[in-house]
């Protein structure tokens, strides 16, 4: 029987390099389909993100100086769209509430509730997936505020997800601790930031704005020998 490479992905939905690595998450799927498996865990990079961009951006130009960064970085990738007045209006003040959010959905997925399947209306991405995804294009493409439970609960609604069972999970305080617990895994595998990929239980990690074929060899040298991974080469 053919093994599953299980690949966790860390990242920040407001992080615009996870925005321009879904392409990657989309081809890994069409190219070994059931072969991995993508569990999703969330950083807290924008968590404050006033504080964020003041500590990175401050004497750089602030909101205004990223948003010049992030267009000229945006022109160099021909499959997303960034909108024109990223940063500068709409902000959000937060990506955890966003975050709390896609857990608790991700929380149905685990218990049946939510399909965990490819859906071919989604593009072959399981509900979970299409609502991170959207989420992403909600900030950088459209300019919405993301934050706002006004925009989790409308994109819900409009993919068919159990709204009342969300807000069960978040009220309850489960999705809190997933949402912890990906915390505590980014600190125990001391992921740097976002996006990760990491392989075989920790042992491999991808950082940053890794090309695909380094991804995909990675998994291909896997999926050869998942069991005999010690050899000198």
């Amino acid at each position: 029987m053919q093994p599953t490479l299980t690949i966790s992905y860390f990242s920040d939905v407001l992080c615009v390099w996870a925005y321009a690595a879904q392409i990657k998450l989309d081809e890994l799927r069409r190219q070994f389909g059931g072969q991995i498996r993508v569990e999703y865990h969330f950083l807290r990079l924008f968590g404050n993100v006033a504080a964020h961009i003041e500590a990175d951006w401050g004497d750089k130009g602030g909101t205004a100086g990223y948003s010049r960064h992030l267009q000229e970085m945006a022109m160099r990738f021909d499959h997303i769209d960034v909108h024109p007045d990223i940063w500068t209006r709409n902000i959000p003040s937060t990506s955890m509430s966003c975050h709390l959010f896609l857990k608790a959905i991700q929380l149905l997925e685990k218990q049946g509730e939510v399909s965990a399947e490819p859906e071919a209306q989604f593009g072959g991405r399981r509900v979970f997936e299409e609502a991170v995804w959207r989420c992403r294009l909600g900030f950088f493409r459209d300019l919405q505020d993301i934050a706002d439970r006004n925009f989790q609960e409308a994109m819900a609604s409009d993919m068919s997800l159990p709204l009342t069972r969300i807000r069960q999970h978040i009220e309850s305080g489960a999705a809190h601790a997933a949402l912890c617990a990906d915390f505590d895994a980014k600190d125990k595998q001391l992921i740097e930031g976002s996006p990760t990929f990491v392989f075989d239980e920790g042992r491999q990690k991808l950082y940053g704005n890794v090309g695909y074929r380094i991804i995909a060899a990675s998994i291909k040298e896997w999926l050869v020998a998942p069991d005999d991974r010690a050899n000198w080469c």
